[in-house]
């Protein structure tokens, strides 16, 4: 595989033909007005490693190498590069995601993790192509990179000095929200009347008592309807990237707007019909009007839920009191899980405040989790359902693992009903290394820690057994 040597503003011209924005289809690459390529100041450190060593393949715009022409070569140059594609894309996550924005916290973590552990560029490439490894030097300016880019954009302040760089972060006691508005999608949140019988409201799948979720593999709508899609929790959601396991709400408000027009959720045939049940209440009627001064209407119905859920934050676990330097906060045992969840991948992906919530990523990327399990199910397309991009299939958000012993079954699917066994999961199907038992019971017991606070007691639920 040749190595590559494009001009920056080459492989950003490339990158962005290959945006599907207005005007793209009828400019030819090289042709691109200068200023509407992005600055690639946030990753100008790196940019020559990258290009170099990296982007053969982890980038969709570069001819296979001459040799792929030997027989019996193709197929496996072409799975290599299927694979690295799905593990990562490059153009997409340094120039095309990071637009607008800085580089993700997952990018980031996934370059420290291969570098750190000297996983890539891999073996059998660097065989072939001596020049390909990186160098002492260059190992040390992407960690740099990663350092002081997670310093300047996603450091929550909260850290200890030396637990500051690590690829989770310490959650915020709050954001900030418009009070009124809270209070009023609380009420909303709560309220029964955004479903067509009036027996379901919102809380009725996202239990406070069970950490934000039913605890059920599929959640129940009205007239004893169900989904295929296990229910997340509500908490720590206004830090995901996008809502729902697909992706298709952009942010919370969107999200909220989702179940009370879902035939098989809250099953009501428009706004229209939630406005005329919620105007026969006086009070609440002055209450909203006294906000929004066009009245009820579905934009300020989910704009008031939406503001509310932004206050459904789980602060002060042990794990946040141990990355904020009280050593005392958890057990040897789960220091040494979590060193171990990073150690086998689960940190590239699970990431930030949260722990999760900040990129898609395939379910069977290192081995066939849906021919494994069986019974087929609609949701198993992922982002796919939402992009109609065939090379979504089986993509989905990353959940957040905030309180995860409480917010059992697990996965999409809810087919996995222990830690122990999404633990395993994991490193079948996303890290592809398997995980013993004695791992598996010090990550568990890792993930144990993440259990926080709402509005000043521990989070209540059932804890989930190993």
């Amino acid at each position: 595989m040749k190595k590559m040597f494009l001009p920056l503003a080459a492989l950003c011209a490339a990158a962005l033909m290959s945006m599907p924005a207005e005007g793209n289809a009828s400019m030819e690459q090289g042709k691109r007005p200068l200023q509407q390529i992005p600055s690639m100041e946030k990753f100008q450190e790196v940019s020559d490693i990258v290009l170099d060593k990296c982007m053969a393949c982890h980038s969709r715009n570069y001819d296979l190498p001459f040799y792929s022409r030997i027989p019996g070569i193709r197929q496996i140059i072409e799975q290599d590069y299927r694979d690295g594609l799905r593990a990562m894309d490059l153009n997409q996550e340094l120039v095309t995601a990071a637009k607008d924005k800085p580089v993700g916290e997952v990018a980031l973590a996934k370059m420290e993790w291969v570098v750190l552990n000297d996983t890539m560029p891999p073996a059998k490439f660097t065989v072939v192509h001596w020049g390909s490894r990186l160098t002492d030097k260059d190992k040390e300016t992407i960690l740099h990179w990663v350092r002081s880019t997670r310093a300047a954009h996603y450091a929550t302040g909260m850290a200890s000095e030396q637990r500051a760089n690590e690829p989770l972060q310490p959650l915020p006691s709050h954001v900030d929200v418009d009070v009124k508005k809270a209070a009023l999608g609380e009420k909303l949140f709560n309220d029964k009347r955004l479903s067509a019988d009036g027996t379901l409201a919102c809380s009725g799948c996202h239990v406070y008592e069970k950490a934000g979720t039913d605890n059920a593999r599929f959640s129940e709508g009205i007239r004893r309807q169900f989904g295929d899609i296990n229910a997340p929790t509500m908490f720590n959601a206004v830090f995901n990237v996008r809502q729902f396991w697909d992706g298709r709400a952009a942010n919370l408000q969107e999200q909220a707007g989702g179940p009370p027009l879902n035939p098989i959720e809250m099953g009501c045939s428009g706004w229209e019909e939630i406005i005329e049940r919620l105007s026969a209440d006086a009070q609440l009627t002055a209450e909203a009007g006294a906000i929004y001064a066009d009245g009820w209407s579905g934009e300020n119905i989910t704009d008031a839920i939406a503001e509310y859920e932004k206050t459904l934050i789980t602060p002060n676990s042990r794990f946040d009191k141990w990355l904020s330097g009280d050593e005392a906060a958890i057990t040897a045992e789960e220091a040494e899980g979590y060193r171990l969840f990073k150690m086998y991948r689960c940190a590239s992906c699970h990431v930030g405040r949260s722990v999760g919530g900040q990129s898609f990523e395939y379910m069977d990327l290192k081995a066939d989790y849906f021919a494994e399990r069986g019974e087929p199910l609609n949701s198993d397309k992922g982002l796919m359902g939402f992009t109609g991009n065939k090379d979504d299939m089986h993509r989905f958000k990353v959940p957040n693992l905030r309180n995860v012993e409480l917010t059992h079954p697990y996965m999409h699917d809810g087919t996995v009903a222990t830690l122990d066994e999404s633990v395993a999961v994991m490193g079948r199907y996303l890290s592809g290394i398997p995980v013993s038992d004695n791992d598996r019971t010090l990550i568990v017991a890792f993930l144990r820690t993440l259990t926080g606070e709402f509005q000043g007691r521990t989070l209540t639920g059932t804890p989930v057994e190993r």
